[in-house]
Protein backbone atom coordinates (compact mmCIF):
# COMPACT_ATOMS: atom_id res chain seq x y z
CA UNK A 1 0.00 0.00 0.00
CA UNK A 2 1.10 3.74 -0.82
CA UNK A 3 2.63 5.27 2.27
CA UNK A 4 0.29 8.33 2.23
CA UNK A 5 1.35 11.64 3.18
CA UNK A 6 5.28 11.34 2.94
CA UNK A 7 5.82 12.21 -1.17
CA UNK A 8 4.68 15.27 -1.74
CA UNK A 9 4.39 17.29 1.56
CA UNK A 10 7.70 19.40 1.09
CA UNK A 11 6.97 22.94 0.41
CA UNK A 12 9.79 25.39 -1.87
CA UNK A 13 11.47 28.05 0.18
CA UNK A 14 8.61 31.25 -0.51
CA UNK A 15 10.11 34.07 -2.67
CA UNK A 16 11.09 36.40 -0.75
CA UNK A 17 9.67 39.59 -0.56
CA UNK A 18 11.42 43.06 -0.02
CA UNK A 19 10.23 45.04 3.02
CA UNK A 20 8.31 47.64 2.41
CA UNK A 21 9.67 50.68 3.83
CA UNK A 22 7.73 54.15 4.45
CA UNK A 23 7.17 57.25 2.36
CA UNK A 24 5.47 59.42 4.39
CA UNK A 25 6.81 62.80 4.54
CA UNK A 26 4.55 63.89 7.53
CA UNK A 27 4.64 61.70 10.63
CA UNK A 28 2.42 59.20 11.50
CA UNK A 29 -0.87 60.66 13.10
CA UNK A 30 -1.58 60.49 16.79
CA UNK A 31 -3.33 56.33 17.14
CA UNK A 32 -6.97 56.40 17.61
CA UNK A 33 -8.50 55.28 21.31
CA UNK A 34 -8.79 51.34 21.64
CA UNK A 35 -11.52 49.77 19.85
CA UNK A 36 -11.83 52.33 17.21
CA UNK A 37 -8.32 52.47 15.71
CA UNK A 38 -8.13 52.79 11.69
CA UNK A 39 -7.07 49.18 9.68
CA UNK A 40 -3.70 48.93 9.76
CA UNK A 41 -2.66 49.39 5.94
CA UNK A 42 -5.00 52.55 5.77
CA UNK A 43 -3.06 55.64 6.57
CA UNK A 44 -4.59 58.26 7.51
CA UNK A 45 -8.03 56.82 6.69
CA UNK A 46 -10.31 57.61 9.28
CA UNK A 47 -11.78 55.24 12.05
CA UNK A 48 -14.57 53.16 10.77
CA UNK A 49 -18.05 53.32 11.79
CA UNK A 50 -19.98 51.04 14.19
CA UNK A 51 -21.21 49.50 10.75
CA UNK A 52 -18.06 47.92 9.66
CA UNK A 53 -16.59 47.19 12.97
CA UNK A 54 -17.56 43.94 12.61
CA UNK A 55 -15.95 42.84 9.32
CA UNK A 56 -13.63 40.84 9.44
CA UNK A 57 -10.73 40.61 7.08
CA UNK A 58 -8.05 37.49 6.06
CA UNK A 59 -10.10 35.06 8.28
CA UNK A 60 -12.58 32.81 7.54
CA UNK A 61 -16.00 33.97 6.78
CA UNK A 62 -18.88 31.29 7.16
CA UNK A 63 -22.03 33.18 6.28
CA UNK A 64 -21.63 32.77 2.47
CA UNK A 65 -17.77 32.50 0.45
CA UNK A 66 -16.20 30.79 2.62
CA UNK A 67 -13.00 32.46 3.27
CA UNK A 68 -12.45 35.81 2.77
CA UNK A 69 -9.25 37.43 1.03
CA UNK A 70 -6.87 39.60 2.91
CA UNK A 71 -7.70 43.52 3.23
CA UNK A 72 -6.25 45.97 1.23
CA UNK A 73 -2.87 47.10 2.51
CA UNK A 74 -1.92 50.50 0.37
CA UNK A 75 0.25 52.55 2.02
CA UNK A 76 -0.12 56.28 1.56
CA UNK A 77 2.74 58.38 -0.21
CA UNK A 78 3.77 61.93 -1.45
CA UNK A 79 2.82 62.32 -4.81
CA UNK A 80 6.85 62.53 -6.17
CA UNK A 81 7.80 59.58 -4.82
CA UNK A 82 6.32 56.45 -6.91
CA UNK A 83 4.99 53.50 -4.47
CA UNK A 84 5.64 49.76 -5.48
CA UNK A 85 2.40 47.61 -5.88
CA UNK A 86 1.37 45.66 -2.91
CA UNK A 87 1.65 41.97 -3.50
CA UNK A 88 -1.18 41.09 -1.18
CA UNK A 89 -3.39 43.35 -3.00
CA UNK A 90 -5.50 41.89 -5.50
CA UNK A 91 -6.57 43.81 -8.72
CA UNK A 92 -10.26 45.11 -7.60
CA UNK A 93 -8.34 46.54 -4.24
CA UNK A 94 -5.61 47.97 -5.20
CA UNK A 95 -7.56 50.30 -7.71
CA UNK A 96 -9.26 52.07 -4.58
CA UNK A 97 -7.74 55.14 -3.28
CA UNK A 98 -6.38 54.81 0.35
CA UNK A 99 -7.54 57.75 1.41
CA UNK A 100 -10.86 56.35 0.78
CA UNK A 101 -13.18 55.87 3.98
CA UNK A 102 -13.14 51.70 5.47
CA UNK A 103 -17.08 52.00 5.18
CA UNK A 104 -16.61 52.96 1.37
CA UNK A 105 -13.90 49.97 0.84
CA UNK A 106 -16.54 47.40 2.94
CA UNK A 107 -19.91 48.51 0.49
CA UNK A 108 -18.33 48.14 -2.85
CA UNK A 109 -18.85 45.13 -4.92
CA UNK A 110 -16.94 43.99 -7.50
CA UNK A 111 -18.41 42.73 -10.43
CA UNK A 112 -16.56 39.14 -9.94
CA UNK A 113 -18.02 39.30 -6.03
CA UNK A 114 -21.31 39.72 -7.06
CA UNK A 115 -21.27 36.93 -9.92
CA UNK A 116 -19.94 34.49 -7.07
CA UNK A 117 -22.83 35.66 -4.66
CA UNK A 118 -25.66 35.57 -7.18
CA UNK A 119 -24.29 32.14 -8.03
CA UNK A 120 -24.13 30.86 -4.43
CA UNK A 121 -27.74 31.89 -4.10
CA UNK A 122 -28.95 30.02 -7.37
CA UNK A 123 -27.16 26.96 -5.91
CA UNK A 124 -28.51 26.99 -2.48
CA UNK A 125 -32.04 27.90 -3.99
CA UNK A 126 -31.47 24.64 -6.42
CA UNK A 127 -30.36 21.96 -3.44
CA UNK A 128 -32.68 23.19 -1.03
CA UNK A 129 -35.73 22.02 -3.65
CA UNK A 130 -33.80 19.26 -5.22
CA UNK A 131 -35.39 15.75 -3.98
CA UNK A 132 -32.48 13.13 -3.76
CA UNK A 133 -32.65 9.64 -5.51
CA UNK A 134 -33.65 6.81 -3.38
CA UNK A 135 -31.28 3.68 -3.57
CA UNK A 136 -32.92 0.41 -4.80
CA UNK A 137 -32.85 -0.93 -0.67
CA UNK A 138 -31.56 0.31 3.05
CA UNK A 139 -28.01 1.84 2.20
CA UNK A 140 -26.24 1.16 5.50
CA UNK A 141 -22.91 2.94 5.60
CA UNK A 142 -19.97 3.60 7.95
CA UNK A 143 -18.09 7.13 8.18
CA UNK A 144 -15.09 5.85 10.50
CA UNK A 145 -11.76 7.43 10.90
CA UNK A 146 -9.87 5.84 13.43
CA UNK A 147 -8.54 9.47 14.54
CA UNK A 148 -9.88 11.59 16.80
CA UNK A 149 -10.89 14.90 15.72
CA UNK A 150 -11.31 14.88 12.27
CA UNK A 151 -14.85 15.52 12.21
CA UNK A 152 -16.87 12.46 11.87
CA UNK A 153 -19.55 12.49 14.69
CA UNK A 154 -19.91 16.26 12.41
CA UNK A 155 -20.10 14.53 9.25
CA UNK A 156 -22.27 12.28 9.93
CA UNK A 157 -25.20 14.56 11.20
CA UNK A 158 -24.49 16.63 8.37
CA UNK A 159 -24.60 14.39 5.94
CA UNK A 160 -28.23 11.99 7.51
CA UNK A 161 -29.54 16.24 7.68
CA UNK A 162 -28.77 16.49 3.94
CA UNK A 163 -30.05 13.51 2.93
CA UNK A 164 -33.10 14.07 4.91
CA UNK A 165 -33.44 17.72 3.42
CA UNK A 166 -33.67 15.64 -0.12
CA UNK A 167 -36.76 14.22 1.20
CA UNK A 168 -35.35 10.47 2.29
CA UNK A 169 -35.54 7.93 4.85
CA UNK A 170 -32.55 8.00 7.51
CA UNK A 171 -31.61 6.24 10.59
CA UNK A 172 -29.05 7.16 12.40
CA UNK A 173 -27.21 4.78 14.71
CA UNK A 174 -25.32 6.72 18.03
CA UNK A 175 -22.41 4.14 18.65
CA UNK A 176 -20.63 6.45 20.91
CA UNK A 177 -21.27 6.30 24.92
CA UNK A 178 -20.42 10.35 24.39
CA UNK A 179 -23.45 11.31 22.52
CA UNK A 180 -22.41 13.41 20.55
CA UNK A 181 -24.74 12.52 17.61
CA UNK A 182 -27.59 12.02 19.81
CA UNK A 183 -26.66 15.81 21.32
CA UNK A 184 -26.43 17.67 17.77
CA UNK A 185 -29.83 16.04 16.57
CA UNK A 186 -31.57 16.94 19.83
CA UNK A 187 -32.94 14.01 20.66
CA UNK A 188 -33.30 12.82 24.50
CA UNK A 189 -29.92 10.48 25.88
CA UNK A 190 -29.93 10.92 29.52
CA UNK A 191 -29.44 7.90 31.62
CA UNK A 192 -32.45 5.76 31.68
CA UNK A 193 -33.32 6.42 28.50
CA UNK A 194 -33.53 3.52 25.54
CA UNK A 195 -30.29 3.48 23.88
CA UNK A 196 -28.44 1.52 21.82
CA UNK A 197 -27.28 -0.08 25.27
CA UNK A 198 -30.61 -1.55 25.23
CA UNK A 199 -29.93 -2.73 21.52
CA UNK A 200 -26.88 -4.22 21.83
CA UNK A 201 -26.78 -5.93 25.46
CA UNK A 202 -30.77 -6.40 26.43
CA UNK A 203 -31.88 -7.36 22.37
CA UNK A 204 -34.45 -4.36 22.61
CA UNK A 205 -35.73 -3.97 19.17
CA UNK A 206 -34.54 -0.86 17.28
CA UNK A 207 -38.23 0.05 16.43
CA UNK A 208 -38.64 0.44 20.54
CA UNK A 209 -35.20 2.28 20.98
CA UNK A 210 -35.75 4.95 17.80
CA UNK A 211 -36.82 8.48 18.22
CA UNK A 212 -37.73 10.84 15.31
CA UNK A 213 -35.12 14.32 15.10
CA UNK A 214 -38.01 16.77 15.16
CA UNK A 215 -36.68 19.54 13.27
CA UNK A 216 -35.60 17.28 9.91
CA UNK A 217 -38.86 14.87 9.02
CA UNK A 218 -37.55 11.71 8.06
CA UNK A 219 -34.71 11.19 10.58
CA UNK A 220 -34.76 9.14 12.84
CA UNK A 221 -32.11 8.25 15.53
CA UNK A 222 -30.87 5.59 18.12
CA UNK A 223 -29.29 7.88 20.83
CA UNK A 224 -26.43 6.71 22.93
CA UNK A 225 -25.90 7.04 26.80
CA UNK A 226 -23.43 6.93 29.31
CA UNK A 227 -24.47 2.92 29.74
CA UNK A 228 -23.20 2.54 26.62
CA UNK A 229 -19.62 3.10 27.83
CA UNK A 230 -19.79 -0.61 30.01
CA UNK A 231 -21.36 -2.78 26.90
CA UNK A 232 -17.86 -4.02 25.94
CA UNK A 233 -17.41 -5.50 28.98
CA UNK A 234 -20.86 -6.84 29.51
CA UNK A 235 -20.82 -8.50 26.03
CA UNK A 236 -17.39 -10.31 26.63
CA UNK A 237 -19.03 -13.11 27.45
CA UNK A 238 -21.93 -12.91 24.63
CA UNK A 239 -21.65 -15.80 21.82
CA UNK A 240 -20.91 -13.83 18.63
CA UNK A 241 -20.74 -10.85 20.15
CA UNK A 242 -19.39 -8.48 17.17
CA UNK A 243 -22.77 -9.70 15.18
CA UNK A 244 -24.91 -7.77 17.72
CA UNK A 245 -25.26 -4.65 15.75
CA UNK A 246 -26.19 -6.29 12.67
CA UNK A 247 -28.50 -8.95 13.59
CA UNK A 248 -30.72 -5.91 15.42
CA UNK A 249 -30.47 -3.35 12.23
CA UNK A 250 -31.51 -6.74 9.60
CA UNK A 251 -33.83 -7.48 12.67
CA UNK A 252 -35.94 -4.23 11.42
CA UNK A 253 -38.51 -4.79 8.60
CA UNK A 254 -38.11 -0.92 7.83
CA UNK A 255 -34.20 -1.62 7.06
CA UNK A 256 -34.49 -5.53 5.48
CA UNK A 257 -37.83 -4.84 4.07
CA UNK A 258 -38.69 -3.10 0.66
CA UNK A 259 -41.78 -1.35 1.82
CA UNK A 260 -42.33 2.34 1.27
CA UNK A 261 -42.01 3.36 4.84
CA UNK A 262 -38.27 1.59 4.70
CA UNK A 263 -35.19 3.24 5.54
CA UNK A 264 -32.84 4.60 2.72
CA UNK A 265 -30.06 5.06 4.97
CA UNK A 266 -28.60 3.84 8.16
CA UNK A 267 -25.41 5.75 9.49
CA UNK A 268 -23.54 4.52 12.34
CA UNK A 269 -21.62 7.21 14.49
CA UNK A 270 -18.72 5.12 16.25
CA UNK A 271 -16.31 5.88 19.29
CA UNK A 272 -12.68 7.12 17.74
CA UNK A 273 -11.10 3.86 18.92
CA UNK A 274 -11.03 -0.17 17.81
CA UNK A 275 -13.17 -1.42 20.55
CA UNK A 276 -15.59 -4.26 20.70
CA UNK A 277 -18.83 -1.18 20.02
CA UNK A 278 -16.40 -0.12 16.47
CA UNK A 279 -15.88 -3.72 15.61
CA UNK A 280 -19.72 -4.70 15.79
CA UNK A 281 -20.23 -1.21 13.12
CA UNK A 282 -17.61 -2.69 10.70
CA UNK A 283 -19.38 -5.94 10.87
CA UNK A 284 -22.34 -4.70 10.30
CA UNK A 285 -21.54 -2.43 7.54
CA UNK A 286 -20.51 -3.32 3.63
CA UNK A 287 -19.33 0.12 3.25
CA UNK A 288 -17.29 2.56 4.52
CA UNK A 289 -17.57 6.54 4.06
CA UNK A 290 -14.13 7.72 5.37
CA UNK A 291 -14.11 11.43 6.49
CA UNK A 292 -10.15 13.04 6.22
CA UNK A 293 -8.70 16.27 7.42
CA UNK A 294 -6.92 17.81 5.19
CA UNK A 295 -4.13 18.32 7.44
CA UNK A 296 -0.98 15.97 7.30
CA UNK A 297 -1.34 14.12 10.61
CA UNK A 298 -5.29 13.05 9.06
CA UNK A 299 -3.24 11.23 6.37
CA UNK A 300 -1.11 8.76 8.71
CA UNK A 301 -4.61 8.10 11.15
CA UNK A 302 -5.98 6.57 7.29
CA UNK A 303 -2.96 4.37 7.25
CA UNK A 304 -4.22 2.77 10.23
CA UNK A 305 -7.59 2.68 9.30
CA UNK A 306 -6.82 0.90 6.35
CA UNK A 307 -5.07 -1.77 8.20
CA UNK A 308 -7.71 -2.22 10.26
CA UNK A 309 -10.24 -2.73 7.29
CA UNK A 310 -7.67 -5.29 6.17
CA UNK A 311 -8.21 -7.31 9.19
CA UNK A 312 -11.71 -7.31 9.65
CA UNK A 313 -12.09 -8.04 6.09
CA UNK A 314 -9.98 -10.68 6.56
CA UNK A 315 -11.33 -12.43 9.70
CA UNK A 316 -14.69 -11.36 10.21
CA UNK A 317 -16.40 -9.35 7.33
CA UNK A 318 -15.26 -10.34 3.80
CA UNK A 319 -17.71 -7.74 2.23
CA UNK A 320 -16.23 -4.43 3.70
CA UNK A 321 -15.21 -1.84 1.39
CA UNK A 322 -14.13 1.64 1.47
CA UNK A 323 -16.45 3.22 -1.40
CA UNK A 324 -16.46 7.08 -0.41
CA UNK A 325 -14.10 9.52 1.03
CA UNK A 326 -14.54 12.90 1.87
CA UNK A 327 -11.81 15.73 2.47
CA UNK A 328 -13.01 17.93 5.85
CA UNK A 329 -11.89 21.25 7.12
CA UNK A 330 -10.63 21.91 3.93
CA UNK A 331 -9.02 25.72 3.75
CA UNK A 332 -8.57 26.89 0.64
CA UNK A 333 -5.83 29.43 1.55
CA UNK A 334 -3.30 26.98 2.60
CA UNK A 335 -0.76 25.04 -0.04
CA UNK A 336 -1.40 21.86 3.02
CA UNK A 337 -4.98 21.43 1.92
CA UNK A 338 -4.62 21.28 -1.74
CA UNK A 339 -1.50 18.78 -0.96
CA UNK A 340 -3.50 16.76 1.14
CA UNK A 341 -6.52 16.63 -1.07
CA UNK A 342 -3.78 15.78 -4.11
CA UNK A 343 -2.52 12.86 -2.10
CA UNK A 344 -6.08 12.05 -0.96
CA UNK A 345 -7.12 11.94 -4.54
CA UNK A 346 -4.33 10.37 -6.01
CA UNK A 347 -4.64 7.20 -3.82
CA UNK A 348 -8.63 6.83 -3.63
CA UNK A 349 -9.08 7.65 -6.95
CA UNK A 350 -12.76 8.54 -8.14
CA UNK A 351 -13.74 7.61 -4.72
CA UNK A 352 -13.46 11.01 -3.05
CA UNK A 353 -16.16 13.30 -3.15
CA UNK A 354 -15.46 16.52 -5.70
CA UNK A 355 -17.35 18.54 -2.77
CA UNK A 356 -14.66 19.36 0.12
CA UNK A 357 -15.99 20.64 3.49
CA UNK A 358 -14.43 24.05 4.54
CA UNK A 359 -13.20 25.12 7.89
CA UNK A 360 -16.30 26.96 8.94
CA UNK A 361 -17.00 28.69 12.18
CA UNK A 362 -20.59 27.59 11.38
CA UNK A 363 -20.62 23.99 11.22
CA UNK A 364 -18.50 23.96 15.01
CA UNK A 365 -21.39 26.86 17.01
CA UNK A 366 -24.00 24.33 15.30
CA UNK A 367 -23.95 21.28 17.84
CA UNK A 368 -23.54 23.96 21.25
CA UNK A 369 -27.20 25.12 20.00
CA UNK A 370 -28.38 21.46 19.47
CA UNK A 371 -28.21 21.59 15.58
CA UNK A 372 -26.82 20.48 12.48
CA UNK A 373 -25.67 23.27 10.41
CA UNK A 374 -28.63 22.71 7.70
CA UNK A 375 -30.71 24.25 10.62
CA UNK A 376 -28.73 25.97 12.33
CA UNK A 377 -27.87 28.77 9.64
CA UNK A 378 -29.37 27.13 6.38
CA UNK A 379 -27.52 29.82 4.19
CA UNK A 380 -23.81 29.21 5.61
CA UNK A 381 -20.92 27.39 3.01
CA UNK A 382 -20.61 24.41 5.48
CA UNK A 383 -24.21 23.82 5.27
CA UNK A 384 -24.12 24.48 0.94
CA UNK A 385 -21.03 21.84 1.11
CA UNK A 386 -22.70 19.35 3.16
CA UNK A 387 -25.66 19.75 1.43
CA UNK A 388 -23.45 19.24 -2.18
CA UNK A 389 -21.74 16.14 -0.43
CA UNK A 390 -25.62 14.74 0.52
CA UNK A 391 -26.58 14.50 -3.14
CA UNK A 392 -23.31 13.44 -4.40
CA UNK A 393 -23.36 10.53 -1.84
CA UNK A 394 -27.31 9.81 -3.16
CA UNK A 395 -26.13 9.84 -6.84
CA UNK A 396 -23.51 6.83 -6.60
CA UNK A 397 -24.32 4.01 -8.31
CA UNK A 398 -24.46 0.93 -5.83
CA UNK A 399 -23.92 -2.66 -7.08
CA UNK A 400 -27.23 -4.80 -6.62
CA UNK A 401 -26.74 -7.12 -3.32
CA UNK A 402 -28.91 -9.57 -1.45
CA UNK A 403 -29.30 -7.52 1.59
CA UNK A 404 -28.65 -4.05 2.97
CA UNK A 405 -25.36 -2.64 3.51
CA UNK A 406 -24.85 -1.35 6.52
CA UNK A 407 -22.50 2.57 6.78
CA UNK A 408 -20.82 3.21 10.27
CA UNK A 409 -20.10 6.50 11.13
CA UNK A 410 -16.95 7.42 13.52
CA UNK A 411 -17.40 9.68 16.31
CA UNK A 412 -14.82 12.86 16.96
CA UNK A 413 -13.70 12.09 20.46
CA UNK A 414 -15.33 14.76 22.26
CA UNK A 415 -15.89 17.08 19.60
CA UNK A 416 -19.55 17.27 17.56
Amino acid sequence: MKELGRSRLGWPAAPAVAPRHSLRSTPPPTPAPSGSAAPSGLVGAPAPSPSTTGVSRGTTDDSDGGTASGAPGAVSATDDAPVAPDPTVSRETASIPAQAAPEEIVSESTPLAAAVQKQLQLRRGLLQRESLPRPDRARVMVVANQKGGVGKTTTAVNLAAGLAQGGLRVLVIDLDPQGNASTALAVEHTRGTLSTYDALVDGVPLSEVAQPCEELPGLMVVPATIDLAGAEIELVSVVARENRLRKAILGWDRVSGDGEDRFDYVLIDCPPSLGLLTLNALVAAEELLLPIQAEYYALEGVGQLLETVELVRANLNPRLRISTVLLTMYDGRTRLSAAVADEVRGHFGDRVLSTAIPRAVRVSEAPSYAQTVMTYDPASSGALSYREAARELAQQVEKKETEPHVVAAGSQGGTA
